[in-house]
């Protein structure tokens, strides 16, 4: 017997207001990133550079975060059943792609520029950096109040954080540039950011495959699953559990629940309370159950042989902890 329950809320985030503010941070984050391109283009500047893909890389983020709210709230399909809930997951997914390519390509021209450091125009690298840096700090404002209300707007806000930090290293250096015609300044900071996006890319990236390639979340222990599960009144094992990303921040679960013969009423309530454990201790409010029946399981009866529809997932079997399995 299966059972489902979907639990989940597509109510708006903060909506029109934190979405206004979401929108003017993009256009103005693309406005700057095109301004860093053409300053670092004219000045020679490899940093105002590095700094103008920091800055495309929370454009696309930005954008990401407001389509995603926008295309999350359409309702499922019959051939979208969990809805588009990982739209943001993909364009992340092809975001994080290019700024790691584009993290290697600047490696490699820093590297180049560190052996033969060429000149560069510190007064252009100077203004366009400190207004970058103003830019940035705006951008900030205007997603200060609301961070709080969304996971997608609190990431953005830190991602704008650390590029007004990462803007404040190229003033600095276009300041030395200008006094001391220091040289390698520009590829080192060129160098430094380039690991940095770098490493973070590497990050996200392989969080954004462990979502596409319905992995378990990290966050989430199966072993804690089966052990608050059997402690359910009425229930004998859980196994065949499953638990995976639907979208970053909502969990799906499915999993065979082993019961003492019961009545429909009793199932019922066994269900509910499963469900119910499930939601408040794990945050799962995507989940569907199979009930056995013990007497069943252990008479071998016609019909109650192997499981022939067992889920090519993956799967902890009766009794077999999570970290048990093979």
């Amino acid at each position: 017997m299966h059972t489902h329950h979907h639990g989940h809320h597509h109510g708006p985030d903060g909506a029109d207001v934190s979405e206004r503010r979401l929108l003017l941070s993009v256009l103005l984050n693309l406005v700057i990133t095109v301004a860093e391109v053409i300053g670092g283009l004219v000045s020679g500047s490899l940093a105002l550079l590095s700094d103008a893909v920091h800055n495309f890389g929370d454009t696309a983020s930005l954008g990401i975060s407001l389509a995603a709210r926008r295309i999350g709230r359409r309702a499922p399909t019959p051939a979208k059943t969990f809805g588009y809930r990982r739209a943001e997951v993909i364009g992340a997914f092809i975001n994080l792609v290019a700024l790691v390519f584009i993290g290697l390509f600047l490696v490699k021209e820093a590297v180049e520029r560190l052996l033969d450091p060429q000149p560069v125009d510190g007064p252009v690298m100077l203004i366009v950096a400190t207004i970058g840096l103003l830019a940035n700090l705006v951008t900030a404002l205007l997603l200060f109040r609301h961070r709080e209300g969304s996971l997608n707007i609190r990431s953005a806000f830190l991602h704008i954080v650390t590029d007004a930090v990462s803007s404040v290293g190229v003033v600095a250096g276009g300041v030395l540039i200008l006094l001391y015609d220091i040289r390698w300044i520009d590829p080192a900071l060129t160098l430094v950011m380039a690991l940095y996006i770098l490493y973070h890319g590497i990050v996200m990236l392989r969080q954004t495959i462990d979502i596409l390639m319905e992995g378990t979340p990290a966050e989430i222990d199966l072993d804690a699953i089966v052990e608050a599960v059997q402690a359910l009144p009425g229930v004998r094992d859980l196994h065949h559990l499953h638990v995976w990303h639907l979208d970053e921040t909502h969990y799906a679960l499915e999993a065979h629940v082993v019961i003492d013969r019961a009545d429909l009423a009793e199932m019922e309530g066994i269900k509910r309370c499963i469900k119910q454990t499930l939601h408040d201790s794990f945050h799962i409010a995507h989940v569907t159950l199979e009930f056995e029946f013990d007497p069943c399981r252990r008479a071998g009866s016609v019909g109650c042989g192997p499981d022939r529809h067992a889920d090519h997932r993956g799967v902890l079997g009766p009794g077999v902890k999570a970290s048990e399995a093979p």
